[in-house]
């Protein structure tokens, strides 16, 4: 379970650096519009949380995919903050799904983990 909340999370946190990497453009964009004089679409009410979140969450969980081998809890809890940070800054949509759901997933089998993996012989 401890691999399977690694693999999630590095890869929930490389999605997510995508989808940070688009919002945090998208809003440099609209400020420079908003400079300009030119009505590209409208604002959001918390650039600053999506800017936060747009590093902050990505990062976290690429933290706690790591971490999920050797501290199961404490990369747990990393991934399932990450998943409530993209869920409430980004919403649920067709580009945040996988992120969001792969650290939640990664989140709650690292936290479910509670012996270290042994590897057992399967022949």
């Amino acid at each position: 379970m401890r691999n399977a909340a690694a693999t999630l999370g590095i890869i929930a946190g490389i999605v997510g650096m995508m989808v940070g990497f688009f919002s945090y453009g998208w809003l440099d964009l609209l400020a420079w519009a908003e400079q300009e004089n030119i009505n590209l679409a409208n604002a959001p009410d918390n650039p600053g949380l999506i800017r936060t979140m747009s590093i902050l969450a990505p990062v976290l969980a690429i933290a706690g995919g790591a971490m999920a081998k050797a501290r199961a809890l404490w990369g747990g809890i990393l991934l399932l903050l990450s998943a409530a940070g993209m869920l409430y800054a980004f919403d649920f949509g067709v580009f945040t799904m996988f992120p969001i759901v792969f650290a939640g997933v990664g989140g709650l089998l690292a936290v479910a983990a509670g012996k270290p993996d042994e590897p057992k012989a399967h022949f």
